[in-house]
């Protein structure tokens, strides 16, 4: 059979076509090894925005961090007003009586007191009484201008003696302030944490958007070289809505990546504000951007990172302050079962005598007084002092409880780091496979022992994996971000 040199001419164009083709998806998928690393190459027009940069930007200006600030002024105000108790007292009285033109009696009393955080307050006072129908009790002579000078202490030798509500008030608002420091820190860790949700959110989006940007170029280019072949009449029109489909599909996948790549850039955006406290919004011109180099922790490493939990969680932190006040409360509780017995002495000196120090003598002109109380029966006492014990060993359990939750939860999120990392790997591995299966595909085709259909099939497979692989960076990130939360530390990024 003879063939006509148009019938030859013919064929040589569609084979050409049909090398054209495959060389252009060969341009596209062919470069196997260099595509994956191309993706996170950025673009000179777009600046990297690391993860190290949005915790410094939130550490200084996030409303939530300046609240946690106000926690450690609200413990130096509770500090304060316990050392009130403490603060020296003046004290006045003055009481009069006339009647009938007779001065009764007139009692002037001035003194200060001392507090302190010792068991006794000193007192050092003047009086001044006089009146026709004064109590003897006050008496002071004329011979002394009716002044008589005075200096004591009240001393507890029973209940007040260790402690009392003063020292207790004291050391209750200094262990709230180790309280308020472990708080900031769970609440900034906490803060961290959904930050790194979203950043990480937000990675996925930003990667997946440009990698079904390549997919729509992609598609688009094959639809018009089969367009094309139906025009020289080397495909049929089945092939070019075939291949439209295909790419509108790619289309409307690129739509929804990009809605996604919008909707969480807006919502890393809530953890962004100025030191103006005004709300900051990130442009396009930011993309996010992950440490090449692979997250190693070894089984020491955990037990390392295990046994700073355990001493520096602040969950944990709060609990032991919480032990602390209520053993506080338990001593002061026990110090009710004793008996009221105070000791009252007061050094008397008439008139005010420049000589005082001179003439001091301890066992003349002084009162001494003893007082004492006790219930018969300290059924409150008793009781106060048992519900803190119970109080004690309820947080005893509760601690030992949280305990071992946190470094099961560390347990438990390392096996899921160790997990997804290999994972990892492996779905990096059918990538690459996906790849080869794609390239052969494309050699068949070009052979003549392929099709538009096995192109497309294994360009959507090949997709699948890539996106999958995206996925699992995310979430083996935000597994690493837990990680340290978990063990109660703010290094929430890489070590």
């Amino acid at each position: 059979m003879k063939v006509s040199s148009k019938q030859l001419l013919l064929g040589i164009m569609n084979r050409y076509r049909l090398v054209v083709l495959t060389l252009m998806l060969s341009v596209h998928w062919g470069a196997a090894q260099n595509q994956v690393e191309d993706l996170f190459a950025l673009p000179d027009s777009v600046r990297p925005f690391t993860i190290e940069n949005f915790y410094q930007l939130i550490l200084q200006n996030h409303p939530v961090a300046r609240q946690t600030a106000l926690l450690t002024e609200v413990a130096k105000q509770e500090i304060r007003m316990a050392r009130g108790n403490f603060d020296p007292k003046i004290e006045a009285e003055l009481v009069t009586k006339n009647f009938d033109d007779k001065e009764y009696y007139s009692i002037l009393n001035g003194s200060i007191k001392f507090p302190t955080v010792l068991p006794f307050d000193p007192v050092i006072g003047a009086e001044r009484n006089r009146g026709d129908f004064l109590n003897p009790e006050r008496y002071i002579s004329n011979a002394f201008n009716y002044q008589q000078f005075y200096a004591g202490i009240s001393l507890p030798l029973g209940r007040g003696l260790i402690t009392d509500e003063r020292r207790v008030a004291l050391r209750q608002a200094d262990l709230f302030r180790e309280m308020t420091e472990a708080e900031q820190v769970k609440l900034i860790n906490k803060l961290l944490l959904e930050a790194a949700k979203e950043y990480w959110q937000w990675y996925n989006a930003y990667y997946n958007y440009r990698l079904l940007n390549r997919s729509v170029v992609i598609a688009e280019e094959i639809f018009r070289r089969v367009k094309v072949n139906y025009e020289f009449g080397e495909a049929a029109q089945i092939d070019t809505v075939q291949a439209k489909i295909t790419w509108q599909q790619r289309i409307i996948e690129q739509q929804e990546a990009f809605l996604d790549y919008q909707n969480t850039g807006i919502r890393v955006s809530t953890f962004l504000w100025d030191s103006l406290s005004n709300p900051l919004s990130l442009d396009l011109q930011w993309a996010p951007v992950r440490q090449p180099e692979p997250w190693m922790m070894t089984v020491g490493g955990l037990q390392e990172l295990a046994n700073k939990a355990k001493i520096n969680h602040p969950d944990l932190q709060k609990l032991d302050v919480k032990l602390r006040q209520l053993e506080v409360d338990r001593r002061l509780a026990a110090e009710y079962l004793k008996p009221k017995l105070n000791l009252n002495y007061y050094l008397l000196n008439q008139p005010l005598n420049p000589e005082w120090n001179s003439s001091l003598q301890l066992n003349e002109d002084y009162k001494l007084g003893v007082d004492f109380s006790i219930p018969i029966f300290l059924r409150k006492e008793r009781s106060k002092l048992a519900q803190t014990k119970l109080k004690i060993t309820d947080t005893q359990y509760e601690l030992s409880l949280t305990e071992r939750e946190i470094i099961n939860d560390l347990n438990s999120t390392y096996n899921q780091l160790v997990n997804i990392q290999s994972i990892v790997n492996q779905q990096r591995d059918m990538i690459a496979n996906y790849e080869q299966l794609l390239n052969a595909e494309l050699l068949n085709l070009q052979q003549g022992e392929s099709d538009l259909f096995k192109i497309n099939v294994q360009q959507e497979k090949l997709i699948q994996s890539q996106t999958k692989w995206l996925k699992l960076l995310t979430d083996f990130e935000k597994q690493k971000a837990y990680l340290y939360w978990a063990a109660g530390t703010r290094q929430l990024g890489r070590e």
